[in-house]
This record gives structure tokens, sequence and C-alpha cells, in this order.
């Protein structure tokens, strides 16, 4: 989910339900998603608050699977032309 807003950068908002998980796991998850953001997404997202909701299989998905699932997102919300 985004949406636009005001600021002039993107700004992304995680959200990391429990699931019976510890609160280590559920940190990591947090770190792993917040390092794509600020690498892969955050310098050519337009100004946007984007929410993040992480599913299930987040918790034992491996970096590179959340990198590759966040990236399909990226390139499926920016328009065309965006790098």
């Amino acid at each position: 989910m985004w949406a636009d807003n005001s600021t002039g950068h993107p700004r992304m908002g995680l959200i990391v339900p429990r699931f019976q998980e510890t609160a280590v796991a559920r940190n990591r998850l947090r770190r792993r998603l917040r390092e794509v953001w600020r690498r892969e997404i955050m310098p050519v997202q337009p100004a946007w608050d984007v929410v993040v909701r992480a599913r299930r299989e987040s918790y034992s998905a491996t970096f590179d699977v959340l990198r590759a699932e966040l990236l399909a997102w990226r390139d499926g919300a920016l328009p065309s032309g965006t790098p």
C-alpha cells in the first residue's frame, strides 16, 4: 500500500506481526526489510509513504528471497522508465 506524501522523500512503515515468533526473529526480519529498502528501493522511489506488512512466510525466507519480492513490487509499482 502506498500514498503520496508532502515531505519530498519516500518513507516506509513496517508491520511485522508476531506469528508466535521471538522478538529476535521479528527484529531480524525488520532489519532485513529496512536494508533492502535503504539499498534498493529508496534511491529510486518517488515521495510516497509505503506500508509493508510481512507475511508469516517472511520469517523463514532468506535475504535474497525478501529482496526479490520487494524488488518485484518496486518494478510493478513504479512507472516505466524509472531505474
